[in-house]
C-alpha cells in the first residue's frame, strides 16, 4: 500500500479553472502532471528557455518537496527539458510555481494553454548535522572521481 499525503493546491486566478489540477495519469505513475496557465500559446525557439506559468500555489508538508521533472515523451518527441532539472519547490514556498523549459530541439517548441508541461514528484527529504572532522573512514571507492569504474 503506498502512503498518501494531502497536498492542498490554490488557483491563483479564476480565469484559469478549466485547466485540471495536477494530476497521476496511472495508478503506477509516480509523477503527477501539471500544465500550464498561458491565455496565449508561447514559443520557445531552439536553445531558449521559457519561464511557464501554472497559477497554482501549493501548500507542501514539512519534511517534503516537490521534485519538478522533465516529461519524457515532450523530451523524445521534441527536446523539451527542464532547466534546472529536478527542480525542487520547498516546503516553506507558497509562490506560484512556474516550469523552467528548455528546448534542445531543432525546431521552436509551441506551449499551449493547458498542455501537460512537466511533472511533479513528491519526496520526503531529511535535515543533514554537520560535523567538522579531522579524517573520513575510507572506502574501497575512496578518492576516485568521474570514471574510476570504467565508464
Amino acid at each position: 500500500m503506498i502512503e498518501k499525503i494531502k497536498l492542498k493546491f490554490k488557483r491563483i486566478n479564476q480565469e484559469y479553472n478549466d485547466i485540471p489540477l495536477p494530476e497521476y495519469q496511472t495508478d503506477g505513475s509516480s509523477g503527477m502532471d501539471i500544465r500550464a496557465a498561458l491565455n496565449e500559446d508561447l514559443i520557445i525557439n531552439p536553445m531558449k528557455i521559457g519561464i511557464i506559468p501554472t497559477n497554482l500555489q501549493v501548500e507542501i508538508p514539512e519534511g517534503f518537496e516537490l521534485q519538478v521533472r522533465p516529461r519524457s515523451g515532450l523530451a523524445a518527441k521534441n527536446g523539451i527539458g527542464i532547466l534546472n532539472s529536478p527542480g525542487t519547490i520547498d516546503s516553506d514556498y507558497r509562490g506560484e510555481i512556474k516550469i523552467i523549459l528548455i528546448n534542445f530541439g531543432e525546431k521552436p517548441f509551441r506551449v499551449k494553454r493547458g498542455d501537460r508541461i512537466a511533472q511533479l514528484i513528491l519526496s520526503r527529504y531529511y535535515k543533514a548535522e554537520i560535523e567538522l572532522v579531522e579524517e573520513l573512514n575510507n572506502s574501497k571507492r575512496s578518492s576516485g572521481g568521474f570514471g574510476h569504474t570504467g565508464v
